[in-house]
């Protein structure tokens, strides 16, 4: 699933989920609000792309960059607040080396190239996850992206890189048990929301639309937390030829979907019709 980020300007083509050549801003309102807030997407299929090239796995992550490119494009264009990209699993350290320390380079050399591009279209770039493991060189490269796009009002493009579900769990429960341990916080008052508060983009929506590229049907360990109620699309599509109406169409399918949250169906319908 590793992939790298990068970013391709806006277009004066507007981006529709019904293929249309209208601009977001006249989408009907109906539309706008059909669509999801926060979409993460678990960018699987890199290595057997490029295999099926009769090429290096390296060349599939390649290509992958310019799926980002335009996943984060259609993202902007549609005013979705937050693109979660699974880039970098804290499970993937068991590639190959020689695989690894390409993927590291591709991601250093991307956020050096790529960052104006970001910071002019108003995308704020996150990182999430345990990055102490990474060179110090891609550790000050990714603070200074960081940095530099922080104040930006745009598309938040969150980039999961030594990234697990379980660890980031795992370090929010740590920095609860600390503060209850230094007389901050007691046992009893460790709910549901301060947990969250904890986690990675806890200042965010929480995920309204999964998307797997690859043909697997699994979520790998990816934001186990945030996507608790997220819709799932899986699609067979390997990840360098997932193109805009490939974002459309899973885009589509959320829009279609009846999102209950515990309630039954004839409940939605009673909401709706208030």
């Amino acid at each position: 699933m590793s992939s790298t980020v990068g970013f391709e300007p806006k277009t004066k083509t507007g981006v529709d989920i019904d293929s249309s050549e209208q601009l977001p801003g006249q989408l009907s309102e109906v539309v706008k609000q059909s669509l999801p807030k926060h979409v993460a997407i678990i960018m699987d299929g890199n290595g057997r792309w490029a295999q099926q090239q009769g090429k290096p796995r390296v060349f599939g992550h390649k290509a992958g960059v310019k799926a980002v490119r335009r996943a984060v494009s259609v993202a902007s264009q549609l005013d979705i607040e937050s693109l979660t990209l699974f880039a970098f699993s804290s499970e993937n350290w068991r590639r190959p080396d020689k695989e690894v320390s390409l993927l590291m380079e591709l991601f250093f050399s991307v956020l050096q190239r790529e960052i104006k591009l970001l910071h002019n279209n108003q995308v704020r770039l996150n990182i999430i996850g345990d990055i102490s493991r990474f060179s110090a060189r891609l550790q000050k490269q990714i603070h200074e992206a960081q940095r530099k796009t922080a104040d930006n009002t745009g598309l938040v493009l969150n980039v999961a890189a030594n990234y697990g579900g379980r660890w980031d769990i795992l370090q929010a429960t740590q920095q609860l048990a600390d503060k209850v341990a230094q007389g901050e916080l007691t046992s009893d008052e460790i709910t549901e929301e301060t947990l969250n508060q904890h986690l990675c983009m806890h200042e965010q929506n929480e995920v309204d639309l999964m998307i797997r590229t690859g043909g697997d049907y699994r979520i790998s360990n990816f934001i186990l937390w945030q996507a608790a109620y997220a819709e799932l699309v899986f699609t067979e599509t390997l990840w360098p030829d997932f193109n805009e109406q490939a974002f459309r169409d899973a885009l589509a399918i959320f829009a279609s979907r009846q999102r209950r949250f515990g309630l039954t169906g004839s409940q939605i319908e009673e909401i709706r019709a208030i």
